[in-house]
């Protein structure tokens, strides 16, 4: 089994800054690679950022040269800075993982969410 603990949320004045952290545990072999959802009030989710075991990223068309994904891989933890934060950016943020585990299966996790709020 995997955990995803996610932390680092709250409610910030536009134009602000933010900075979720996603920490990994459990049976883990490997992590092909982590990412940011989020999920608006009435919306569907939708794919905020993503980055792979390699290095390679990639963002939403919103979101680009405003938020930065990375990774500890030591930590097997995953951050989002988000700056320059807009109303728009409100919602539940979710983390997941592609992880291979130690029984060699693959499986995508989820954590449960972390709310972030910009106020205008």
């Amino acid at each position: 089994q995997v955990q995803l603990v996610e932390s680092g949320g709250g409610l910030v004045q536009a134009g602000g800054s933010l900075r979720l952290s996603c920490a990994a545990s459990g049976s883990i072999f490997s992590i092909n690679a982590m990412g940011w959802h989020r999920q608006a009030p009435g919306k569907q989710r939708e794919l905020v950022a993503v980055i792979t075991s390699g290095g390679s990223t990639d963002y939403a068309d919103s979101v680009k040269g405003r938020f930065t994904i990375s990774t500890d891989n030591a930590k097997n933890t995953v951050y989002l800075q988000m700056n320059s934060l807009k109303p728009e950016d409100t919602a539940v943020y979710y983390c997941n993982a592609d992880v291979s585990t130690m029984s060699g299966y693959r499986y995508d996790y989820w954590g449960q969410g972390t709310q972030v709020a910009v106020s205008s």
